[in-house]
Parts: structure tokens; C-alpha cells; sequence
């Protein structure tokens, strides 16, 4: 039963208080993010501000959006991934939170795009985006909306290089603090976070045995270190592949194999793609490829898997499992398409653990907060995360966890300050 109106789009207005009990359980994860939300509660920071969240509609980001709301924001949220959305979760955010939403697991392309449309009509001062299609609708088709915007948020690192392609070609028209580079979101939620829910969306697809496999980590940024860190553990053999030469030479020296993507192909059982770029693995890698091979990506879009030119090549398709599609090949072998060639962690699975992106998304609302006290001195440039975010967030966490740390002397301050004192 679909839950359509002028405030949202939904699958099935009945799974809201299963909605409501899941985010319920993952905030018990998110402390950080629980702090600030008390904080906002009293402060209304965010009062007046309109936000679209353009983000996975998971438990987690549920809770950050009802941050932003109790914040004093006007917010709506819209899927930023035909499947990631988790119908229940949707539901309680529509029905149960008051939140505008529009997202529903599995929805066409043609829906998604109208959902954007739909949520992006009531003007928004800042956008929080996860994939920058946010601020690429903006940019195109809805230029006048520009006036209204005091600046943006971007999660993810296919969505930074989307920004300052637009800022290198001077074009950008807001500010955007890219929350993807701050050093409690990629070091955690890109190498933690990607590489614990990737396995947990391939093992979730298939019921296979990881040790022993061969895998084929394509991108050795922090969430293909993530992959290939927690694929290690539980006992594959793992290959890397790279375009650039410094993490190419990183994981060699972390102990893998590391070949271009033709020669991985025919070694490997399980294919992982996690660049950010299209075309990662083509044609000419599916010839050489063997009988049963999967092929997942953890990317934000469905374009790092080429499955459009293996459907090509291909006698047939089957279904073989939810999530699973077998393409067979003119001789006989069968390669292996996780979740469409979306994102297997947040199709097959749900996505990164609460605990993780409890600091991705304290770095989202301290950052939304930011841009309301800070928009009139910011040019339209993509900005990192301030330091002493970074930091606050990083303390907030270790306190949640009941680990404390050493403090500077004034002695040592004063000698990290000054250039005179040397060899004693």
C-alpha cells in the first residue's frame, strides 16, 4: 500500500512503527549525535532554516534528520539511491516524525528524479547531500531556486568531485563544506564503516564463505582500504587494483597483490569496485573472467560496473537470489551482478553501523549550523570541516566511549609554539 501526497511519497505507510523502533535502536549507537540533538533542542540553531536532505533513507540518517528538525529547521528528505531507501524507516519519517519524504526501496530511475523534483520545491537554504544530485539539479534545472541558498553539505567522495568540478570551472553558486574529507568521517565511516557493510551486503546476497575466496579490491582510496582490510580478516585473498601510482604502492606495502583490472580477472572469485569513477570494470575485463564470479560495488552510483554492456554480451539473465542476477555468456559461463551494480551495502544490507556514522552525521549537523552563523563570510568554494569540528566530535566520541587522553603542559604548549628551544 503506497503513501503518496503533496508531502511526500512513500511504499507502505503500515511498516511505520517498525520504522519507528529500528531508528529507536540505532540511536543507542549514536551518543555524539545525541549530544548535539539535546543541545539543538534547547539552542534552535537552526530556526527558520529550510534543509533538504538528499541522503540514504536509513535508521541513522533518520536520526539525523530529526536532529536537524529539533534544531528548528524546516526539513524534507528525498533518497539519494533508488535502493537504499528502508521502506520502514521512510514510513516513520512521513508519518510518525512529520517529515516530508520521498523514498522508496527500488524505485524506477524515472521516480527518483521525480521525487527530486518534488522535494526540491519548497526553496531550500542549505542542501545536505550524499551523490551532489542535489546540487546538480540546482545548477540546471532549477537556477532559481539559487537565490534561497546559503550553502550545502556533501557526504560522500563521489559527491566532492562532482562540486569542484563545478568550482573549477567557476561555476559553483553556493558555499559547500565537504563533511566527505573530515578526518572523523573518511578515516571511520569510509574505511570502518564501507568495509565492515560491504562483506556484510555480499555474505547477506550470497550466504558464501569469504576465507579462501580471491577478491579483487578495485580503488585503494579509504573505503577500498576499509574492503580490503576486513576482507583480509576473514581470510580472502586479496588483490588490488589502481590508477594512481602513491595508493598503488601503499597497498603493495600493506601486503597485497597489486595488477591492473585484465590481469586481476581471471584470479578473482569476487569482484569489489570502490573508486568513485565509471567504467571500472568493462568488457574487457568479463571475457577473461571465470564461471561464477561476482561482481559487487560499494561506489555511490551504478555506473563503476559496466552491466549495461554485460547485459549486452550476455544469452541470459536469471534471477538466482534477491539481489542476485547470474548473466550468462555465449560460452557457457555465468558472471554474477550484485544488487544491479548499486551500492551493495546499502541494497543487500544496512549500510554502515550506527556507531560509525554517529560522527558522519555530528559532522552534518555541526556543519549545517556552521553555514547559518557563517554563510555571509563564505565564497562559493568548497570548504572542509573546521578543525575544532573535527576535533569536538572526535573528543565527544572517545568520551562516549570512556577512553580519555593526555593534555599538552603549558611547557609543552609553549615549546610547540616557539622556535628558539632546541638541543637542550
Amino acid at each position: 500500500m503506497s503513501s503518496q501526497d503533496q508531502y511526500g511519497d512513500i511504499a507502505n505507510a503500515d511498516l511505520a512503527n517498525k520504522g519507528v523502533v529500528r531508528i529507536e535502536w540505532a540511536e543507542r549507537e549514536m551518543p555524539v549525535l545525541r549530544g548535539i540533538r539535546e543541545r539543538f533542542s534547547e539552542d534552535k540553531p537552526l530556526a527558520g532554516v529550510k534543509i533538504l536532505a538528499c541522503l540514504h533513507v536509513t535508521t541513522e540518517t533518520a536520526n539525523l534528520i530529526l536532529t536537524l528538525k529539533d534544531g528548528g529547521a524546516e526539513i524534507r528528505l528525498c533518497a539519494s539511491n533508488p535502493l537504499s531507501t528502508q521502506d520502514d524507516v521512510a514510513a516513520a519519517m512521513l508519518h510518525v516524525y512529520d517529515v516530508p519524504t520521498w523514498a522508496i526501496s527500488g524505485e524506477s530511475t524515472e521516480t527518483y528524479s521525480r521525487h527530486l523534483a518534488e522535494a526540491i520545491a519548497f526553496g531550500p537554504n542549505i542542501t545536505v547531500d550524499d551523490g551532489a544530485d542535489l546540487v546538480a539539479l540546482l545548477h540546471t534545472d532549477r537556477r532559481d531556486l539559487l537565490t534561497n541558498l546559503i550553502g550545502g553539505t556533501e557526504e560522500t567522495t563521489t559527491g566532492i568531485t562532482r562540486d569542484k568540478a563545478l568550482e573549477n570551472e567557476g561555476n559553483l553558486e553556493f558555499p559547500i563544506i565537504g563533511v566527505n574529507d573530515a578526518s572523523t568521517k573518511h578515516f571511520f565511516d569510509n574505511r570502518y564503516g564501507t568495509g565492515q557493510s560491504t562483506l556484510d551486503g555480499i555474505i547477506r546476497a550470497t550466504n558464501i564463505l569469504i576465507a579462501g575466496k580471491t577478491i579483487v579490491v578495485c580503488g585503494y582510496g579509504w573505503c577500498g582500504k576499509g574492503v580490503a582490510m576486513r576482507a583480509q580478516g576473514l581470510g580472502a585473498n586479496v588483490i588490488v587494483t589502481e590508477v594512481q601510482p602513491v595508493p598503488a604502492l601503499e597497498a603493495v606495502m600493506d601486503g597485497y597483490r597489486v595488477m591492473p583490472i585484465e590481469a586481476a580477472a581471471a584470479l578473482g572469485d569476487i569482484f569489489i569496485t570502490v573508486t568513485g569513477n565509471r567504467d571500472v570494470i568493462t568488457p574487457d575485463a568479463f571475457v577473461h573472467m571465470k564461471d561464477g564470479a561476482i561482481l559487487a560495488n560499494s561506489g555511490h552510483f551504478d555506473v563503476e560496473v559496466d552491466v549495461k554492456s554485460l547485459r549486452e554480451m550476455s544469452e541470459l539473465v536469471r534471477d538466482l537470489r534477491p539481489f542476485v542476477q547470474e548473466y550468462v555468456m555465449p560460452d557457457g559461463r555465468g558472471l554474477v551482478v550484485l544488487t544491479e551494480g548499486r551500492a551493495v551495502n546499502l541494497g543487500a544490507a544496512e549500510g554502515h553501523p550506527a556507531s560509525v556514522m554517529d560522527m558522519s552525521f555530528a559532522n552534518q549537523a555541526l556543519a549545517a549550523e556552521y553555514l547559518v552563523n557563517q554563510h555571509q563570510t563564505l565564497e562559493n568554494l568548497i570548504y572542509p570541516v573546521p578543525s575544532e569540528i573535527d576535533s569536538e566530535i572526535a573528543m565527544l566520541k572517545l568520551t562516549s566511549m570512556k577512553v580519555s587522553i593526555d593534555r599538552l603542559s603549558e611547557q609543552q604548549e609553549e615549546y610547540l609554539s616557539s622556535w628558539q628551544v632546541g638541543t637542550e
